[in-house]
């Protein structure tokens, strides 16, 4: 079993407004957007002025545009995530980190936030798009306890907005960034378990969403909404036939913060109730990996002993990963 002793997130404090992309007059409007995806806003590690100025147009001038780096972004959340667990740094003995849009191809991202933390220990990136915490995760689920140290720092900083084309209202009213950490272990139990994992891939569907060095995010929107709406209900309903086979009640539900309107879908197909449906993308935009585990990390005092939480991502690849977490006595 893999045990949760402390989740952190972080929002960069910068908010893409559905007025400011109005402002950048690219054929969208406050209401074109919310009956479209139901995100009122976003959070962007890039200036504002850079975004209204230049509408990202050469995205190598974007790093130099924002505020945060991903390793900033992946310390801070990562800070949170130790204080929660209530653990000193230097018991952490392993850190993966990974997202969709890491800003180096060497080193790892992993190894900068572990020099931010003061962490010496293994350091290394694992990189599943939209999917990496799930990815990250199914890793330590599958190792030998022995093998591994007494606490992993799993962490993921999402700065999609850097390859966003703001003059492409399709994928401009979409994304936002963020950055989530987990505490976890597999020899200290915790109030918080992963009780089963999940990853899948079907690589016939690897081009439907890229983003190309130096170049601008892309994806086929229709079709990876689709496979979104499908493996997502598959996977909760999987899940759910889980729980009540061991007596349990039906899972929360904390899908991939694509959209609201996928999110609705899945909940009218699955049958689940509101106060069992927990989101922020409405608030937040669609922040990769990050989003389910910054709704988790939010939502983390609300969860009570023996309630069961399907975690759930989708991403490029394509992938699918689930998370079952059951909760104990005490958090």
């Amino acid at each position: 079993m893999l045990y949760i002793h402390g989740v952190g997130h972080f929002h960069p404090e910068n908010e893409i407004t559905n007025r400011l992309l109005e402002e950048l007059d690219i054929g969208t409007s406050d209401e074109w957007i919310m009956e479209r995806t139901g995100i009122r806003s976003r959070r962007t590690v890039l200036d504002l002025d850079y975004i209204r100025k230049t509408k990202n147009q050469d995205v190598r001038a974007a790093d130099d545009a924002a505020l945060y780096s991903n390793v900033e972004l992946g310390r801070r959340a990562s800070e949170a995530a130790i204080a929660h667990a209530g653990i000193d740094r230097s018991q952490i003995g392993m850190v993966l980190a990974g997202g969709t849009t890491s800003q180096l191809d060497c080193p790892a991202e992993a190894c900068g936030i572990a020099a931010e933390l003061e962490i010496e220990a293994p350091a290394l990136d694992i990189r599943s798009a939209c999917t990496s915490f799930g990815a990250a995760v199914q890793l330590l689920w599958m190792m030998d306890p022995s093998q591994l140290p007494d606490f992993v720092l799993v962490v993921n900083p999402e700065t999609v907005t850097r390859t966003v084309d703001y003059t492409d209202r399709s994928s401009a009213v979409l994304w936002g960034d963020a950055a989530v950490a987990v505490i976890v272990s597999k020899r200290h139990p915790a109030a918080a378990a992963v009780v089963r994992s999940q990853l899948e891939t079907d690589p016939r569907g690897y081009q439907k969403i890229t983003i190309h060095w130096a170049d601008h995010f892309e994806q086929d929107g229709s079709a990876v909404q689709k496979f979104a709406i499908k493996r997502t209900v598959r996977m909760f309903k999987e899940l759910e036939q889980e729980c009540q086979k061991s007596g349990g009640k039906s899972p929360h539900f904390i899908g991939h913060q694509a959209n609201a309107l996928m999110l609705e879908n899945v909940c009218r197909t699955c049958n689940i109730p509101e106060e069992r449906h927990h989101s922020n993308v409405a608030d937040f935009g669609n922040t990769g990996t990050a989003g389910p585990i910054t709704v988790l990390s939010a939502a983390w005092d609300e969860f009570s002993s023996e309630d069961q939480v399907a975690v759930l991502g989708v991403g490029a690849g394509l992938t699918w990963s689930s998370t079952l977490l059951r909760f104990g006595d005490s958090k």
